[in-house]
Parts: C-alpha cells; sequence; structure tokens
C-alpha cells in the first residue's frame, strides 16, 4: 500500500508537470507506450500465452471506457485542485457498487445504501454547490469515477478467462493508438525535460494497479481502505507545497464522508460473508 500511495501520488504529479507543455491525448499515449514496454518482457513469458485473451472484444470495451475515465481524470488533475480531484474520485466504489447491482444481479443491500446516501452527501459537502465557486471540472472527475468502476466491473468478468497480466497488456495495446491518433492533431515533440515526467507517468500507472492488486491479495479490504485514504492528505500537501494550493476544510469533510461511508459497506459486507462461511464451517464438522 505504500507503493499504491507513492504510486498514484508519482502519477498526479507527472500528469501536472506534462499538462504545462502537453495536451491530455499526448500523455496518455506516452503513459501507455511506456506501460507496454514495460510489460512486454512480462507478456512474452509462457510462449506469449498472455498475449491471447478469450475475449479480445470485451477487452476493446472495456478499456475505450477507461480510456475517456483516464482522459477526464488527467485533464481534471491540471484544471482542479489535487486533494479535490482525489476526494472526488473516492466516489469510485459507490460507483462499482451500484453497477453491480444493476449488471451482476446483485442485492442493494443496507450497507451498500449507505454507502450510496453517504457519498452523495460527501459530494455535496465538496462541491458546496450554490455556496463555493462551482469548478465545471469537477463532473469530469465524477464521470472518471463512473467510467473507473464500469472498468472494475467488466475486469470481474474479464478474470474468469484472462490474466491479470493479460488484462493489463491489453490495457496498454489497446489505449496507446487511442491516445495516438488524436495527439497528432496537437502533437508536441517531447524534449529531454519532459522525460522524467513521461517515465514517471508510464511506470507508476502500472505499478499503481499492480501494487494494490497484491495488497489486496495479502489483507482485507477493511485494512487496505483506511491506508488507501492516506492518498488525499499526502496529495494535498503536495498541492500545497510545490503548487501552492489551499488546505480546504470541506474537501477533507466531504472525503471523510464518501470514506466512512465505504468503510461501513465493506466492514458489513465482510462481517456477513465471514458468519456465512463460518455457519458453513459448522456444517460441514457437524
Amino acid at each position: 500500500m505504500t507503493g499504491t500511495l507513492a504510486s498514484f501520488c508519482g502519477l498526479a504529479i507527472g500528469a501536472r508537470e506534462l499538462s504545462r507543455d502537453m495536451g491530455t491525448f499526448e500523455i496518455l499515449f506516452f503513459r501507455s507506450l511506456v506501460g507496454l514496454i514495460v510489460l512486454l518482457p512480462l507478456a512474452l513469458r509462457d510462449r506469449g500465452r498472455a498475449l491471447r485473451s478469450a475475449t479480445p472484444g470485451l477487452q476493446v470495451v472495456r478499456n475505450a471506457i477507461h480510456f475517456g475515465a483516464q482522459y477526464g481524470w488527467v485533464l481534471a488533475v491540471a484544471l482542479m485542485p489535487l486533494a479535490e480531484v482525489f476526494a472526488l474520485e473516492f466516489t469510485m466504489p459507490i460507483w462499482a457498487a451500484l453497477l453491480a447491482v444493476v449488471f451482476l444481479k446483485k442485492r442493494m443491500t443496507r450497507p451498500r445504501l449507505v454507502a450510496l446516501i453517504g457519498g452523495f452527501v460527501g459530494v455535496l459537502v465538496i462541491l458546496r454547490p450554490g455556496i463555493a465557486v462551482f469548478n465545471p471540472a469537477a463532473f469530469l472527475v465524477l464521470a472518471a469515477a463512473l467510467g473507473f468502476a464500469t472498468s472494475v466491473i467488466m475486469t470481474k468478468v474479464l478474470i474468469r478467462a484472462d490474466s491479470p497480466i493479460t488484462i493489463v497488456f491489453y490495457m496498454a495495446l489497446v489505449q496507446m493508438p487511442m491516445g495516438l491518433v488524436p495527439a497528432l492533431y496537437e502533437w508536441v515533440p517531447p524534449v529531454w525535460a519532459h522525460l522524467p515526467w513521461i517515465l514517471l507517468v508510464g511506470v507508476t500507472a502500472m505499478t499503481a494497479h499492480y501494487t494494490l492488486a497484491q495488497a489486496l491479495k495479502l489483507a482485507d479490504a477493511t485494512v487496505i481502505l483506511p491506508i488507501d485514504f492516506l492518498r488525499l492528505p499526502l496529495i494535498a500537501l503536495v498541492g500545497f507545497a510545490f503548487y501552492d494550493e489551499a488546505l480546504v476544510a470541506w474537501v477533507f469533510a466531504g472525503a471523510a464522508l464518501i470514506f466512512g461511508a465505504n468503510y461501513y459497506s465493506v466492514w458489513r459486507e465482510t462481517r456477513a460473508a465471514s458468519a456465512v462461511g463460518a455457519a458453513a464451517a459448522a456444517r460441514g464438522e457437524r
């Protein structure tokens, strides 16, 4: 999780720095290019089995949605305070729970309903419509969070037949031309000063996914979520120290509401799953 926190913060910093000179499509192209270079040796192992997907069509659709979400997120990083972007991004698990009810036929349980309502109230606290000066770029983050949530739901389908390496490799492979073609219309030739930020964006985009997945394999989500929430104060300090961004109490309060609603939902459902497992084990012993 330390690697995850560092990766997400590094990704935001790299995207912010590149956005001074480059368009969003070009940044996403280099993100995918570096990721593809990093992943190719891994994908070629075991006779290149990871290069073959059982559902290539679904891979393309999933990555088109994910690319759109990435575009909104990177553009928002250039237009909004970093802490506000990260705070609104915490709505992603709430969108995912709602989409799981619609598409995966999951039940709308009480904990999920609490997460949904708490997330909505948290967003209102952050944006304070009618009170604070509204930043339209906030819609970009909320749309990006919805896109990321949709991508997560589709990944749950893909993982039944494809390995994680295959899924991440196709993410870089499919999204690279999606970024390149529109980037050609506003291409800025990169210079040596851009190289560290290009590498930072490309590498951290991969390591964020990998380290978070490994953490979830090693520990329960109720342990992971509080650590993940540290992204907000960390990126807020980065924004304050390097970009003169104010530390806004409303952003932290809204994010705490969103996090608390998410945590309550995960905690209750984890307890319920544990109780079902214990009951099944008891019946087996008898």
